[in-house]
């Protein structure tokens, strides 16, 4: 985005040696750092929450997390519409931030108070008869979950975008650092859930979920304060209007065109409408999507729903020349959301002590985490400024070719995973502890191998998906862009629930008395095994997919070395 296009708090142009650059963004650093510290530790230990405390079975605590990271994700959208359309970035985190602060004091006073969970039980044990939450307490529960999504989805969508801003894309120096940007994003997210892996789990698991969850609420309010304070350094950007209604305006316009001519000379269209001279970035045609010019002809009929500008028109191009991208990405991410939460009671029912120290299963995610910081600090250092000579990009390699490495892994991850629990499964049944949940001879390290191809997955994929969308998508589009990443995990999480529910219902069987794979809160009866087995399958398809439409897929902004240095100088 030009500089020329932004605004300081005041609305007046930015000037460049006090706005924007590093300063402005390690504002946004500690907010992106308070806040994984919270999420991340409870998006992978709340799974551990909802079973013990409050008393729900294997597949309906992995269902609810994943419907929560879904909503979380999916919330994104409505505040990068929000922020696109009517107010800046800025004031969106400010204004809906603070609802993941409420969300997390409501979910600590529930914790805190008996009469608002179920009775203390053993729900592992063999004759169990532990009250599930339910009627005004799992209301509660769920105003809280949904809360803190509508709140952290507000500020992820905003968030990222804001910090793109702070660097102008049209200069040599600045377009690299904002390059680097979302690789010290992505590693304020692993700081900060490494802290929370380490710190806050163990602080829910010995010293009580109320502690634990009252510490994070006072995360997340020191860090919308801290990012307040940063307001006088940021360069904001004008809203421009819904993209959505935009978009909508010339896809009812092209079918009331459809049977008017259409110039062979594209330069003949209207480029930008008069309201637009001032906010809309200006397009240049692009071939392909023949159909979607005929919104741009002017037959007489005013209005914005009979004739768009051309720019328009490019602009919704762009959005449906990333659908594919999007379509594969999400099935690609479909089994992460699964080894996530399954991971967790897979780990509970193994032997968590290191020497005399007992790790807890959430915890274990520490390991890519450390993977993930490592190897993005070697990324943008090392491998960047080597890969940058040899290709002459300024990232190094394209986004999709760091997205699809990413997605490999994946499917490396789920083989190993179906490959561990079988193992797990036949210590189980070698000692006789197929009727109980718990107590399986078995190291929980065995699972750190498939956490390590997941912590490369975030690595690669994770990063690539961001920037790819951040980049690609249009100037008054930039917090959607965002948001439709962020969409990506959360109708995969969606999806793994939904598969969750189909493959319990497709191998049940009532009549023999039989249960579905995944149902019961004994993991060692399920057939977990089978499950990531069949979700290898579908990440093998996903990926041959994904490699399809990469190898089609023509970049809008990708420049070169070669390019930036023309563009500095006249």
């Amino acid at each position: 985005m030009a500089i020329e296009d932004l605004v300081d708090w005041r609305g007046n142009p930015v000037d460049k040696k006090w706005h924007g650059g590093v300063r402005a963004a390690c504002f946004l650093y500690f907010l992106v750092l308070v806040t994984n510290i919270a999420n991340v530790a409870n998006m992978l230990n709340l799974v551990a929450y909802l079973h013990s405390i409050m008393h729900t079975g294997v597949a309906s605590s992995s269902t609810m997390v994943t419907n929560f990271i879904g909503a979380m994700s999916g919330f994104s959208l409505v505040g990068a519409i929000i922020s696109d359309s009517y107010i800046s970035r800025f004031k969106t985190m400010l204004i809906f931030g603070p609802l993941e602060f409420l969300g997390y004091g409501l979910l600590a006073l529930q914790a805190h108070l008996p009469s608002l969970h179920p009775q203390s039980c053993d729900i592992n044990a063999q004759s169990s008869n532990c009250e599930e939450v339910h009627g005004l307490n799992s209301t509660i529960l769920y105003i809280a979950m949904y809360t803190i999504a509508f709140g952290e989805g507000c500020i992820r969508a905003c968030l990222p975008s804001l910090g793109g801003d702070q660097f102008d894309g049209e200069d040599p120096v600045e377009s690299r650092l904002k390059s680097s940007f979302f690789n010290w994003f992505t590693f304020g997210i692993s700081l900060g859930g490494f802290i929370g892996l380490t710190l806050i789990v163990w602080i829910e698991n010995n010293k009580g979920w109320d502690v634990g969850l009252g510490i994070c609420c006072f995360l997340v309010l020191s860090g919308l304060i801290v990012v307040a304070c940063g307001f006088p350094f940021y360069r904001n950007q004008v809203p421009k209007g819904s993209p959505l209604t935009r978009m909508l305006q010339v896809f009812v316009a092209a079918f009331r065109n459809r049977k008017l001519e259409l110039s062979e000379k594209t330069e003949e269209l209207p480029q930008i409408a008069n309201k637009e001279s001032d906010s809309i970035e200006v397009l240049p045609h692009t071939k392909g999507l023949k159909f979607l010019n005929k919104a741009s002809i002017n037959h007489g009929k005013g209005g914005a729903w009979s004739s768009c500008s051309a720019t328009q028109v490019e602009e919704t191009k762009i959005v449906l020349r990333m659908l594919p991208i999007f379509i594969s990405s999400v099935i690609g991410y479909m089994p992460i959301a699964s080894l996530l939460t399954f991971t967790i009671e897979q780990g509970s029912t193994m032997n968590t002590k290191l020497g005399k120290i007992h790790i807890s299963p959430a915890s274990l995610f520490v390991i890519p985490i450390i993977f993930q910081m490592a190897i993005l600090v070697i990324y943008d250092r090392v491998i960047v400024p080597i890969t940058r000579k040899l290709t002459g990009r300024v990232g190094g390699i394209t986004h999709l070719q760091r997205i699809g490495i990413g997605f490999m892994s994946v499917l490396l991850a789920t083989i190993v995973a179906a490959l561990v629990e079988r193992r797990r499964k036949k210590v189980a049944e070698e000692n006789g502890l197929t009727d109980f949940g718990s107590g399986v001879p078995m190291s929980i390290f065995w699972l750190s191998i498939q956490f390590f191809f997941l912590g490369v997955a975030d690595v690669t994929s994770f990063v690539g998906l961001l920037e790819f969308f951040n980049s690609e998508a249009s100037r008054g589009m930039k917090s959607v862009g965002t948001a439709i990443f962020w969409c990506i995990l959360g109708i995969a999480s969606w999806f793994a629930s939904f598969l969750v529910e189909v493959v319990n219902k497709a191998t049940r069987d009532r009549e023999r008395g039989r249960v579905g794979w995944l149902e019961g809160a004994n993991l060692n009866k399920s057939y977990l095994d089978r499950f990531y087995w069949l979700l290898s399958l579908i990440g093998l398809l996903s990926f041959l997919n994904y490699l399809y439409w990469a190898r089609r897929y023509v970049y809008r902004h990708n420049p070169s070395i070669v390019d930036a240095e023309k563009k500095s100088f006249p």
